[in-house]
């Protein structure tokens, strides 16, 4: 079941690299994994995937500690500043750094123990009530001042679309993330890359790849429905 569902987001992303006239390299596919047991997370790592999002800190480090060694872990969910410590020696890439607070937690944290953490910025480009994130005007000013941080280290941007029943209605939310991409870029700004774009998931991913993701961020469409009250 489940390698029949990483078959099937497998084609579509190919699919949607084609459209943009993108290589699938250019892709990267994040296995959203939040409230799935670890045997499911086996399963799909044996069928090749090494890239998982976690939502909450405590999940990410139980399957953590349970998981092979080699995956990369993404906290791609809201992350509070008194779960930096937990989180911080574990997650490949913070994705949701909406405040310079955030950020100075995971400074002092990473200064510490002498880390170096990558980030991204969550847009909260459609400016919805009940989503975390910077809007757009605000997010050039926070970027010139977390790269002065010497041990955080700004990758690129995240957002999280509407959650509509076309999802061609989100092609303008990741349009403007790039366009924020490409203005930012051209700051030249030290210590600051833009090159991670992490929007789509499994309603609109392939909306999301036409217009410029490099990573995805994908859980219903291969693990099936969540379960809400784990």
């Amino acid at each position: 079941m489940l390698k029949e569902n990483l078959i099937e987001v497998e084609q579509k992303i190919e699919e949607a690299c084609k459209r943009a006239g993108r290589r699938r390299e250019e892709v990267t596919l994040i296995a959203v994994s939040k409230t799935k047991p670890v045997s499911m997370l086996e399963e799909v790592y044996d069928c090749g995937i090494r890239n998982f999002g976690e939502n909450k800190v405590q999940e990410l480090v139980d399957k953590f500690s349970k998981l092979p060694s080699d995956i990369n872990w993404h906290m791609i969910g809201h992350l509070q500043r008194n779960k930096v410590k937990a989180v911080i020696d574990k997650a490949a890439l913070i994705h949701s750094v909406d405040s310079v607070r955030l950020a100075e937690a995971i400074e002092q944290e990473a200064a510490k123990r002498g880390l170096d953490v990558d980030v991204l910025i969550e847009v909260n480009v459609a400016e919805e009530d009940s989503k975390f994130g910077l809007k757009v005007e605000d997010v050039l000013p926070m970027i010139e001042t977390i790269a002065t941080f010497p041990h955080v280290h700004i990758k690129g941007l995240m957002t999280i679309a509407p959650f509509v029943e076309n999802p061609e209605e989100n092609r303008t939310v990741f349009a403007q993330l790039r366009k924020l991409s490409v203005d930012i870029a051209g700051k030249n700004i030290d210590n600051v890359s833009v090159g991670i774009l992490s929007m789509g998931m499994t309603n609109d991913f392939e909306i999301a790849i036409e217009e410029g993701a490099t990573i995805v961020r994908v859980g219903t469409a291969i693990f099936g429905e969540r379960n809400y009250q784990i």
